[in-house]
């Protein structure tokens, strides 16, 4: 299976390589791409605990005056990959979550003490879920630097226009609702429309999935868990069934 690959650089050609080592092909079209410069400054004073619920905060820090002392401060990561990222980056104690904003903060509410000192979220210019509120409301104080911003494509390359008119996509991999919000203007912009409704899309969420609905009747394939690993699994089954 031939699978448009969406998310931005460095993940997608990180995901290309796992989808090929899967027996897939892929077309890499970031529909996002990463901006540090212009981050707001990480000020750490009386923190309890840092917050990572993307890779690209971390990446953020490493430039950052704040990563020395930040080092020292338990941090609270997303899921694996981000998990790692902070080891890399040498954190002394790194907690992992289950993979999803709303289960790490259950879990930061389940051990931390509000009375302890403020939690400081690293974060991009788009949330996709409401973290602070969430936080607010269980008595905790939250300092929410922006330290990256997304900036959306305004086109899909040639290369993937034509090979979407060459009918040699097989299916399209969506695995953020701002990025499937994109991959839906771009689809129209260049006419396209009718093409897709022929594939399958295969969304990391209901909340990603929602986001095509402007393309009409379509092929969506949702993963029951919102992680990475269910929704390549998805891939797998269906390359598997056209093989049949």
């Amino acid at each position: 299976m031939r699978v448009l690959v969406t998310r931005p650089e460095p993940d997608a050609l990180k995901l290309s390589g796992v989808l090929e080592e899967a027996g897939h092909e892929s077309v890499v079209e970031p529909l996002l791409s990463v901006a540090f410069e212009g981050g707001e400054a990480v000020d750490l004073d009386g923190a309890q605990a840092l917050i990572a619920t993307s890779r690209n905060a971390l990446r953020a820090l490493k430039s950052s005056a704040a990563l020395a002392e930040a080092r020292h401060l338990p941090l609270f990561a997303v899921g694996k990959a981000t998990a790692a990222e902070a080891r890399a980056l040498g954190f002394e104690t790194v907690i992992t979550g289950a993979g999803t904003a709303a289960e790490l903060v259950a879990h930061i509410v389940s051990v931390l003490d509000p009375a302890a000192g403020v939690l400081v979220h690293l974060a991009g210019d788009t949330l996709a879920y409401d973290l602070a509120g969430e936080l607010d409301a269980q008595g905790f104080r939250l300092r929410q630097p922006v330290v990256y911003r997304m900036l959306a494509a305004t086109a899909f390359s040639e290369t993937t226009v034509e090979a979407f008119a060459m009918h040699e996509i097989d299916g399209v991999l969506l695995l953020s609702p701002r990025t499937a919000a994109i991959y839906v203007r771009l689809v129209a912009k260049h006419g396209l429309t009718s093409v897709v409704r022929e594939l399958p899309h295969f969304c990391l969420s209901d909340a990603v999935a929602r986001q095509l609905r402007p393309l009409g009747t379509v092929s969506i394939v949702t993963a029951e868990a919102p992680r990475l690993a269910e929704v390549l699994a998805l891939i797998d089954a269906a390359a598997a069934q056209s093989d049949d």
